[in-house]
């Protein structure tokens, strides 16, 4: 199946320092697009991924799983850790825990991690149901454009199919048991009014990473895609001054100054 248009993957071969953005369920590029386009803006090497089964039809989602999703953002990172000398990742909702698993296992490859409304778990009674479930009904209603701002539209799948469901929560509990092996510096940015990931999950991941170095910030005026809602541009420029402070190089070097 075609790609819907601008829900494509999105790179720009900027700087030394490198920055992986990873979307999240049922969602695409389009939701981190513009937090994208600013990193690259500021001279950064970028890379946004579509993932597996995202940005077609949610017919074809059904046929992956969390295997296909992590396998196309670690080899992401490997590609940009070979051509980039300092490396962040960064992702939205399921993409956030992307992010924390890539952080876990890459260890020193990866400088730091950047979360928006990170997913630590399937919540509520019909989660416990999916294992039955998913044989017996293929999809259920969509998750996409929580968004409080006017006009904001997440390009996203309208159903969410029970079989990848099933699989987002096998790995949601495996990522929860890893994220004691995340030591690099983490900002967490979470909605207040959150109707698709709550506030537990944030703190969950708050409490069980290592990092000596984190940072909470909550975003007052979004909901759950907050990098397409009213404090978007707080999103780019909090994660803009947490690369450069942890990474020298930006502002040298060919890559433009943070700021």
């Amino acid at each position: 199946m075609p790609v819907v248009p601008g829900a494509e993957p999105y790179r720009h071969e900027g700087g030394e320092v490198g920055v992986l953005l990873c979307h999240g369920f049922t969602g695409s590029p389009q939701s981190l697009r513009p937090w994208a386009e600013h990193l690259a803006a500021h001279g950064l090497t970028v890379s946004l991924p579509l993932l597996p089964g995202h940005g077609t039809r949610w017919r074809d989602l059904q046929r992956t799983g969390w295997q296909d999703w992590y396998a196309a953002v670690d080899r992401e990172l490997r590609q940009l850790a070979d051509r980039c000398s300092t490396v962040f990742v960064a992702g939205l909702s399921m993409g956030g825990a992307l992010a924390l698993r890539l952080a876990a296992l890459h260890g020193d490859r990866v400088a730091g991690v950047i979360v928006v409304n990170p997913a630590n778990k399937v919540h509520g009674l019909a989660a416990h149901a999916l294992p039955v479930a998913r044989h017996l009904i293929p999809s259920t209603r969509g998750i996409a454009s929580d968004i409080a701002r006017g006009g904001g539209e997440e390009l996203g799948y309208d159903r969410v199919p029970l079989h990848a469901a099933h699989s987002l929560r096998r790995f949601l509990s495996r990522v929860d048991t890893e994220l004691p092996g995340v030591t690099q510096p983490l900002l967490l940015l979470r909605s207040a009014v959150d109707h698709v990931v709550p506030a537990a999950d944030s703190a969950r991941v708050l409490s069980r990473v290592s990092s000596a170095d984190v940072s909470e910030i909550v975003l007052e005026q979004s909901y759950h895609v907050a990098t397409l809602d009213h404090d978007a541009d707080r999103i780019f420029e909090e994660s803009l001054a947490f690369i450069g402070r942890l990474a020298p190089r930006v502002g040298k070097e060919g890559t433009a100054a943070v700021g």
